[in-house]
């Protein structure tokens, strides 16, 4: 309903204004020929060369708002010509810079990667695998359980569910609305109810109307507390694990599944599909999940974890998956950036410039290096975009360039702001680094205001009405 909706940035504090490619700006990169490269990422599409002498907006076609032209994968293709993924669907590049989107035969449109075997166009969602050579004819493939496959489902997901509803379906999502209603009912009414008498402190005429008034908005309050009071308590709750520091207890932990929720699914990975990338001499896919990675024969008919450790990947899931060689890999999170061999199982972190040795023990599950995106050419210029620090050069001389000023004039989404407001990331540029309690904090605040309001209706107010 909000997804066309935009915000300009000049309304925001100057942390939400991009600056040398940073926040989350740029995606990926997709080579076209020996001078001709396209840029996409949050802000849609842009043509360049490997000089970056100029770039050339390339936006026309998508839905309305800045959420909707967010682009998470590139691929050419040799049937099909170029293919963008997005968050909001398909498109293929038609002439005078036009998209086309492609309907997929799926519930959820939203793109997480692409890759090519051959003639083939792989598309990844969050929850299903597709085949296609001409945009016309697709056929799902069911990915099969892993061996040591589990019925379960990180804290974190089922928390995530459980705070937006998602967990029930429709119903869980429409609740949590109303839900949200409740608390602003409750805090209007709870505050006439503290500020009514320090307003009506002279008896007038009205003084029998006003304390009718006074009783049917406590009325109002006390019984939309009491009926609510358990839902929303646990929802703050489970809010409240969702963001560090409270995050850290849970980042790794498992859950059973409930029977019949959203997470009861006969799809052994639903929701948890990220990256896909075909590999030509192993004659593997390598696919990213938010339980590892894994790797399928060409039929997809297993999903197998490589031999030796894995590089960390944060819970927000790969954001790049890059082959530089026959078995090495580029693998980029929020956890950091790291070269990885799959033949060797050596992984290399980038960001420190030494070896990567896993740690035994519980931390941040974010790294100094918040790899949002990767600028790959070839393996003579490579480079990374921290969504803090901007574009980092891993091999290279060329120096990146500035922002073009249509991506620097992008405006934020509503959703995206009210998102930034919720979880009290807007309010960095005050708090600093302490804005990180800001979750933490106000949730203690509100589980002390719905517990003591519930026992002082129950032994005060309701007891009065006994009496």
């Amino acid at each position: 309903m909000f997804s066309g909706i935009d915000v300009s940035k000049k309304l925001l504090p100057d942390d939400y204004t991009y600056e040398s490619w940073n926040l989350d700006a740029l995606k990926g990169s997709l080579v076209l020929t020996s001078d001709s490269v396209f840029i996409y990422g949050k802000t849609g599409v842009y043509l360049t060369d490997k000089q970056f002498s100029s770039f050339d907006e390339y936006n026309q076609g998508f839905n309305k708002g800045v959420d909707n032209r967010s682009v998470t994968a590139m691929i050419r293709t040799k049937k099909a010509g170029i293919i963008a993924g997005t968050l909001s669907g398909l498109y293929q590049l038609h002439h005078n810079k036009q998209w086309r989107e492609i309907k997929l035969p799926l519930k959820s449109q939203r793109i997480t990667d692409l890759t090519n075997k051959g003639d083939t166009l792989v598309i990844l969602t969050r929850n299903s695998l597709l085949k296609t050579i001409d945009l016309s004819n697709f056929e799902e493939v069911q990915l099969p359980a892993p061996s040591n496959y589990k019925k379960q489902t990180s804290w974190f997901k089922f928390l995530w569910n459980l705070h937006s509803g998602e967990l029930f379906g429709l119903v869980g999502k429409l609740f949590v609305d109303i839900l949200g209603l409740v608390v602003i009912v409750l805090c209007v009414t709870g505050l006439i109810h503290f500020f009514y008498p320090k307003i009506y402190k002279k008896e007038t005429r009205s003084e029998p109307k006003q304390r009718q008034f006074k009783k049917s908005n406590l009325k109002w309050h006390n019984a939309l507390g009491y009926m609510f009071v358990l839902f929303l308590f646990f929802n703050v709750l489970a809010g409240m694990f969702l963001r560090p520091p409270l995050l850290i207890a849970i980042a790794k932990a498992k859950v059973g599944i409930i029977p019949f929720t959203h997470l009861d699914d006969p799809n052994p990975w639903q929701d948890k599909l990220r990256r896909i990338t075909w590999n030509e001499t192993l004659n593997k896919y390598l696919i990213s999940t938010s339980d590892g990675f894994y790797l399928s024969n060409e039929q997809l008919q297993i999903m197998e974890k490589p031999e030796g450790i894995q590089p960390p990947v944060s819970v927000m899931g790969c954001n790049a998956l890059q082959q530089v060689d026959d078995s090495e890999y580029i693998v980029g999170s929020f956890s950091g950036i790291f070269s990885w061999n799959l033949s060797s199982g050596g992984i290399y972190d980038i960001g420190t410039r030494s070896a990567y040795v896993p740690s035994v023990k519980s931390g941040r599950p974010i790294s100094n290096f918040m790899v949002y995106g990767l600028v790959y050419f070839d393996n003579s210029n490579i480079w990374y975009a921290d969504y803090n620090k901007g574009i980092i050069r891993v091999v290279g001389e060329q120096v990146f360039p500035l922002m073009p000023k249509a991506m620097l004039e992008a405006p934020m989404s509503l959703w995206n702001l009210c998102l930034e407001i919720h979880t009290g990331r807007i309010f960095e540029s005050i708090l600093g680094s302490f804005y990180i309690l800001y979750v933490p904090l106000s949730g203690i605040c509100v589980l002390i205001v719905l517990i003591s309001g519930f026992f002082l209706w129950y032994w005060v107010y309701r007891g009065k009405k006994k009496v």
